[in-house]
């Protein structure tokens, strides 16, 4: 588990006492739900687990009823482990699920509270009907900082064998937000075409143009430069075939950042939105991109 050393703390306490609530996990993507769920059952019941954990995505599952049967079948039978009385349900994306669906899933809990155990993994806590938190333990994890992410995917590269450049990192970061899952992910996919993985690797895996190559396009643009920076950013999309909904997303998270008074970023987010809008509409990305980019030339002028 990388950081949530509170929540890790707090499921220690569980597997001593050999008894728990109901749990319900939340978090954004990629921070460990999942794998604290396992780990926890893993400690409840070693080399017993699989016939003592039943693992469902609500997602995936052909609506309530079926989940109803499976858990029903399932909780028949007692724990295998003698001094752990209750078996164990890991329900993930519960969030997923409509109103009525966890109307149902919570008598479902209720229904079997005495054999097992659900432990539900959520994105937003939001998504939860109150009847079900209300069953629950809630235990809230935390987005992974930057630095813990990065001082996992170093391990990674060290224990197998290849190296990563500083630039890399940044790049996995901004292209995966803090989601560990897709970072690992993300480096696996680049170490598999190099054994020294640089920014412009990682960025060719994902098929997106670099931070780098943006902010050049975007310089160019703020110093009048809008010619010779249309054709680099068309030849950039070309090349990485980028699409321009994709093309609105990456221009927004870079012109947020950009070095200008706070009061002309949301012209900047604006501008962005009527790009995006303009190119649902089924504009040509040909006659989108000078326009955006003498609109950013325009607002930045006018701030000086």
């Amino acid at each position: 588990m990388v950081d949530q050393r509170d929540v890790v703390e707090r499921l220690k306490e569980f597997v001593k006492a050999k008894s728990m609530p109901h749990l319900l996990f939340v978090g954004p993507p990629g921070c460990g739900k999942t794998t604290a769920a396992l780990c926890l059952a893993y400690e409840l019941y070693g080399d017993k687990v699989e016939e003592n954990v039943l693992e469902l995505n609500a997602s995936d599952e052909r609506g309530i009823a079926m989940i109803r049967e499976k858990v029903k079948e399932f909780a028949r039978m007692m724990s295998t482990v003698p001094d752990v009385p209750f078996k164990m349900v890991i329900l993930d994306e519960a969030d997923n699920m409509t109103s009525e669906a966890q109307q149902a899933l919570r008598r479902i809990m209720e229904e079997h509270s005495r054999t097992t155990r659900f432990c539900l993994i959520a994105n937003y806590l939001s998504g939860i009907i109150e009847p079900i938190q209300s069953r629950c333990a809630v235990f809230r994890f935390s987005p992974l900082p930057k630095d813990a992410v990065f001082e996992r995917l170093r391990y990674i590269a060290k224990c197998e064998g290849f190296q990563i450049t500083d630039e890399a990192l940044e790049a996995i970061w901004d292209i995966t937000g803090g989601d560990m899952r897709k970072a690992i992910n993300l480096l696996q996919a680049a170490a598999a075409l190099t054994r020294v993985v640089d920014e412009a690797t990682v960025y060719r895996v994902v098929g997106r143009i670099s931070a780098k190559d943006l902010r050049n396009v975007i310089q160019l643009a703020v110093e009048g430069k809008v010619g010779e920076a249309a054709i680099k950013l068309l030849n950039l999309m070309t090349e990485h075939g980028i699409s321009g909904v994709d093309l609105a997303k990456l221009l927004h998270r870079e012109l947020i950042k950009l070095n200008v008074p706070e009061y002309i970023k949301p012209k900047l987010a604006d501008l962005c939105g009527e790009f995006h809008y303009r190119v649902l509409e089924g504009s040509s990305p040909e006659l989108l991109v000078p326009w955006i980019l003498v609109k950013l030339h325009n607002i930045v002028k006018s701030c000086k």
